[in-house]
C-alpha cells in the first residue's frame, strides 16, 4: 500500500456488509448494517506514549461509528485512532 498512516493511527479494510434477505425481500446499500470488523493494512509507529500494538494482517472489530472513510485507488478503507479499536480477533 502506498498510504502510510501517522502517529497512532491506523488503516482499515472493512469486511464487507452482509447482505441480509427476509421472506424474498432483498436489503437496499443504503440500509445495510456497517461492518464493525475489517482488517488493517496499514499502521503508524506509534507515539511516544503509546506504542503501536497493532500489525498488518490483524483482523480487527471497531465501534459503530469509529474512524474516517477515505478512498484511495479506488478501494474504501477507514482510518482510525488504535484507541478507537475495540478488540484484536485471534484464531
Amino acid at each position: 500500500m502506498n498510504l502510510q498512516p501517522l502517529a497512532d493511527r491506523v488503516i482499515i479494510l472493512p469486511s464487507p456488509a452482509e447482505e441480509v434477505t427476509v421472506s424474498g425481500i432483498i436489503i437496499p446499500d443504503s440500509a445495510k448494517e456497517k461492518p464493525l470488523k475489517g482488517v488493517v493494512v496499514a499502521a503508524g509507529k506509534g507515539t511516544k506514549d503509546e506504542e503501536m500494538i497493532l500489525k498488518e494482517g490483524n483482523e480487527v472489530l471497531f465501534g459503530k461509528y469509529a474512524g474516517t472513510e477515505i478512498e484511495f485507488e479506488g478501494e474504501k478503507y477507514l482510518i482510525m485512532r488504535q484507541s478507537d479499536v475495540l478488540a484484536v480477533v485471534v484464531k
